[in-house]
């Protein structure tokens, strides 16, 4: 059974939809859209501020989200992507991102909607990523624009692919 608890009498919020992995975590202030997939050992820790996701947002194995006591929030937008081992830490990213393997995104960090941070990049605290833009390297910095193709056939299809994914297990 996953591990979903409450902290300070705030539990997390979970549609029925949504599929949540067998040694998953998720606590505290954490609101999860439709759709949603939250993958073997990955964390959802809305224990020291909350966590907003929209629909089709996928946490593959062994992601953490967490955020900043009283200073920062997660909140992510709908068909966002979030690769194996990576970290998401007290930013914000908008509709239609794929976060690479392994990557690792700061505070306060704005990642624009449509927009691809490659695998094992390091997004500074504070960056802002321009929509439509694949950020790679550490530190992470642009490294081009993403094409119509790139955005349907990784970033859309990877939030689909776990949509369907996620079928198999319920």
């Amino acid at each position: 059974m996953p591990v979903i608890l409450p902290v300070k009498g705030v539990s997390p919020q979970i549609p029925d939809d949504c599929f949540v992995a067998p040694n998953a975590t998720i606590v505290g202030d954490v609101i999860m859209g439709s759709e949603c997939s939250v993958w073997f050992n990955a964390v959802v820790r809305g224990d020291v501020n909350s966590i907003q996701m929209g629909n089709k947002v996928n946490i593959q194995d062994g992601a953490c989200i967490h955020c900043t006591y009283e200073k920062t929030r997660v909140v992510i937008g709908d068909n966002v992507s979030i690769g194996h081992n990576a970290i998401v830490h007290g930013c914000t990213v908008q509709d239609n991102v794929l976060i690479g393997m392994g990557a690792i995104v700061m505070d306060n960090v704005q990642i624009g909607a449509n927009s691809i941070i490659a695998a094992g990049a390091v997004v500074l605290e504070g960056t802002i990523v321009p929509p439509g833009s694949i950020f790679a390297g550490v530190p992470a910095k642009k490294v081009k624009d993403i094409s119509p193709e790139l955005l349907k056939g990784e970033v859309e299809r990877i939030a689909n692919n776990y949509v369907m994914y996620s079928s198999w297990f319920k």
